[in-house]
């Protein structure tokens, strides 16, 4: 009876979401902009060759109508609150918007240009204040409490409960119980962050553009490996420019650092790459990043948190900074002696070959390839014939063949946003049933940010019984094929490769009924476990010969290779912990703050470096001015989660050894518990219910060498 009586007030009280375009204006946006238009496509692709960058802010604005009128839709309803006329009704609120910013974002992203940014820009503050409209709308929230206080009495799938308590908690922590002026200062401090992670990202962009190393004297590049040479020269073509031009693209970088001759060039790309964003011009970042942390901060206070990194963390599998803390302790303490002792044998081996003095940032990868190549016989240069993308891809695709019975069929019909991007069917072979569309872009642009990543244009879920597979995004930045050679991967980026796939693996096998649920939508200290958990099959004989053959013999990649890369992989391998930690150590430096921070940004570096690095800092070199994992990519106090899903990967890992790396009922386990689940159970549960205990470190110590 007291709910009837709330209920009936609050209806009588509610203020509906306004609306802020005409019908007339409406009718014409949805009768002639492709993106809010019907998709007469293969699998409802986006139209890519049909959309204009002129069409995203019209779009995004007729979407936001559309995701009012839905939302208003729940609040006027007279009925009593339900799970199904209210969560489920919000869940599906707001498909059209959706839509809208999977394919905006993401090409913003990975195709962008300076119109598209600046219409990112325009969108957001409308975005935001609409998503603050609904988060702290009192009438919505009323409805939700009403079905969250029955939640113990109503009959309700694991999947259904895990959503109903995501809905409710997200309202709590996106403002739901906030009044007068707190309500505003967090209104206004979420649209203000929305603008600055963006501008990050940008500045970021236009500087890692900005920089060229071109080298004209033969004798700086003597020695260095061909497929670098003739990406380099390659590069200076394009540019119409003499000899070899290297940039900051991840490919062309490394390679300059790894095995350029000349100390001084080395040392000048090593600081142009580790001062990005930190130049106190235009695209400087300093400023941005305080803003971002102070704006972080505020928002949690006023929720009622201590810092931002205690907001977040509540509902990871760490749950806390102290959990978070000490993990990166630990671990930073196992590992330490063995980076220095990495450390020490690269210095050794560089004097005895020469070098005269300490090594610096800038010289750890030349010497430390040198005493590789020499103590394992190996070398990028010996493997990357062995690498052909196609080929490499060829092979992970059969490796899911193998593991999930997955069929990968090329489809030109489909379109996309740039000519580099292939399209893939992605089906189950044994029942013929569709199960997602892969998109995959693979080499450097200009428009397009460094690194790789795994996203997607549309979620998984199933709607009024209909199945609603996803469209997945697979990223990275490889080096293109040149007239002379086709694109020949490193190692390091075939386990990237490997990495990114097993997200599309996650989002690709889902089978949640709800969207916010489906696919690699889980706590970031467990969605990298499973893409981690991929790149082990980079060191397995009966995976690399699936396709590892010599792109001009076509001969098998040999069994001593595959041995020399195996006795590798411990390699520096407490050198690559402790700067993983060290980033991890940075992230929590800045989110957990508990007072607003208006310093210098290298004070905060100093913190997370005194304990985690074994080199001193270098003057204007700054990490966090181009960190966009953490201040623009969604990873804020969550960058230990790559470290902390190391050790769930190396426990899965191990269950695949015992029983066989193609084991079908292990991966059968595998898929059905995990990657099939989503996040419709809490991660230990899905985990626990695949290898049947929780995972421990012993596996990730052993994977690692720190333990016999």
């Amino acid at each position: 009876m007291k709910k009837s009586i709330l209920l009936t007030s609050m209806l009588m009280t509610a203020t509906l979401l306004s609306a802020q375009m005409s019908k007339e204006e409406m009718d014409k946006i949805k009768s002639s902009n492709p993106l809010v238009m019907k998709w007469v496509t293969p699998q409802e692709t986006p139209p890519f060759d049909l959309i204009k960058v002129t069409d995203y802010k019209p779009a995004v604005y007729y979407a936001i109508e559309k995701a009012k009128s839905d939302i208003n839709a729940i609040i006027n309803n007279t009925a009593l609150p339900t799970f199904e006329n209210t969560i489920v009704r919000f869940e599906e609120s707001g498909k059209l918007l959706d839509r809208v910013l999977g394919i905006l974002f993401n090409l913003n992203e990975a195709c962008t240009s300076e119109q598209m940014q600046q219409v990112t820009q325009e969108i957001m503050p409308e975005l935001t204040k609409y998503y603050n409209d609904v988060n702290m709308n009192p009438q919505l929230f009323a409805k939700i409490k009403i079905v969250y206080d029955q939640r113990d009495d109503l009959r309700l799938t694991t999947e259904e409960r895990t959503l109903l308590d995501k809905t409710y908690r997200s309202f709590i922590q996106n403002g739901a119980l906030l009044t007068g002026k707190d309500r505003e200062e967090y209104r206004k401090a979420s649209e203000n962050l929305s603008i600055l992670t963006l501008k990050f990202n940008q500045n970021l962009l236009n500087d890692n553009n900005s920089y060229i190393l071109n080298i004209t004297d033969k004798k700086d590049v003597e020695g260095m490996p061909a497929y670098a040479l003739e990406d380099a020269k390659q590069e200076a073509q394009n540019r119409k420019m003499k000899g070899w031009v290297f940039t900051l693209d991840q490919p062309s970088y490394v390679s300059l650092i790894t095995y350029c001759p000349n100390r001084e060039l080395r040392k000048e790309m090593w600081k142009a790459y580790n001062s990005k964003s930190n130049h106190n011009d235009t695209n400087d970042n300093k400023q941005i990043i305080k803003d971002i942390v102070n704006l972080r901060l505020k928002m949690a206070n006023i929720l009622g948190y201590k810092s931002y990194a205690e907001y977040v963390l509540e509902d990871k599998m760490a749950e806390n900074p102290q959990t978070v803390n000490k993990f990166i302790d630990d671990l930073l303490e196992t590992s330490m002696p063995f980076a220095k002792k990495d450390l020490e044998q690269v210095q050794k081996y560089a004097n005895e070959h020469g070098f005269n003095g300490k090594l610096e940032r800038w010289d750890f990868s030349y010497w430390s390839e040198k005493l590789q190549k020499e103590k394992y016989d190996i070398s990028p240069e010996l493997l990357k014939p062995y690498f052909n993308l196609e080929y490499v891809k060829n092979g992970i695709f059969n490796l899911a063949g193998k593991l999930y019975g997955l069929e990968f069929r090329e489809n030109k019909n489909i379109p996309v946003y740039h000519e580099d991007v292939k399209v893939y069917e992605v089906w189950e072979k044994k029942s013929n049933r569709f199960m997602a569309i892969l998109y995959m872009d693979f080499f450097p642009r200009d428009n397009k940010r460094g690194g790789a990543w795994m996203t997607s244009f549309r979620e998984e879920s199933k709607v009024n019984g209909d199945e609603i597979r996803p469209l997945i995004q697979l990223v990275t930045n490889f080096s293109k094929p040149t007239k002379k050679t086709p694109s020949l991967l490193t190692f390091d980026e075939v386990t990237t490769f490997l990495h990114e796939f097993g997200h599309c693996l996650h989002g690709i096998l889902t089978e949640c009924t709800f969207k916010s649920l489906s696919g690699t939508s889980v706590a970031h200290d467990f969605v990298e476990g499973m893409s981690q958990f991929m790149e082990n099959y980079a060191y397995e004989k009966d995976f690399l010969d699936l396709f590892a053959v010599h792109y001009k013999t076509g001969d098998k990649i040999p069994q001593q290779y595959i041995d020399k890369i195996k006795a590798a992989q411990q390699y520096n391998a407490g050198w690559l912990s402790i700067r993983q930690l060290y980033f991890g150590s940075l992230d929590m430096a800045w989110h957990s703050i508990e007072k607003a921070f208006n310093g210098d940004v290298l004070d905060i570096e100093k913190i997370a470096s005194n304990k985690s690095e074994l080199m001193p800092m270098e003057n204007g070199c700054c990490m966090s001015t181009q960190f966009s994992h953490i201040f623009a990519g969604g990873y804020a106090a969550g960058y230990y989660g790559y470290k902390w899903s190391e050790v769930i990967a190396a426990d899965a890992w191990a269950a695949f050894k015992e029983k066989g790396i193609f084991n079908p009922e292990v991966s059968s386990s595998f898929r059905k518990n995990v990657l099939a689940k989503g996040g419709s159970k809490k991660p230990m549960e899905l985990y626990k219910a695949f290898r049947g205990h929780e995972p421990t470190n012993e596996a990730f110590l052993r994977q690692q060498g720190f333990i016999k």
